[in-house]
């Protein structure tokens, strides 16, 4: 069950939005940690937020050493909002330290093909990709929202 995170490979779970991208990652990281592994899991939107805030208080470079030392990183929300320059240059960092030392799952309702455009430098976006995409699992979803066929079924009990 985690052998692609010994074997420090990625995995990029896509799909719309609702279709269990999350609950999937967290299982694999709840499985991870009952098995001994380091998991860590944040919103690309709190990941640059801890990023910022680290730079601010000097601890920047003691956040990128646990980042790195992680057996499994979890990013979910992938390209969500557009990336400034600081938040790829962290990104770089994080993945370049990473790279054949670590597994990373990302989450994202992108497709991997609009991942370049989500990050906005083309240099950059090389880089980052490079190190995340070509040893990865790649596991993309479908369906309709699971939020919408809970919500329908919670409905039908309370009619009953």
């Amino acid at each position: 069950m985690c052998d692609w995170i010994n074997k420090a490979q990625n995995l990029l779970l896509t799909g719309p939005c609702g279709s269990g991208k999350t609950y999937i990652a967290c299982a694999l990281g709840s499985q991870a940690c009952l098995k001994g592994y380091s998991v860590k899991y944040y919103r690309l939107s709190r990941l640059i937020l801890a990023l910022t805030q680290a730079k601010a208080d000097g601890s920047y470079p003691k956040l990128l050493k646990a980042i790195a030392g992680l057996d499994l990183l979890i990013i979910d929300d992938w390209g969500l909002e557009p990336l400034n320059a600081a938040t790829r240059n962290d990104l770089m960092e994080i993945m370049d330290d990473r790279y054949q030392q670590s597994a990373t799952l990302m989450i994202s309702q992108l497709p991997t093909e609009q991942w370049y455009q989500s990050i906005g430098d083309n240099t950059l976006a090389d880089a980052i990709l490079d190190r995340l995409i070509h040893n990865s699992h790649r596991i993309n979803l479908k369906g309709e929202s699971m939020r919408k066929i809970m919500n329908s079924l919670t409905q039908v009990e309370h009619l009953e």
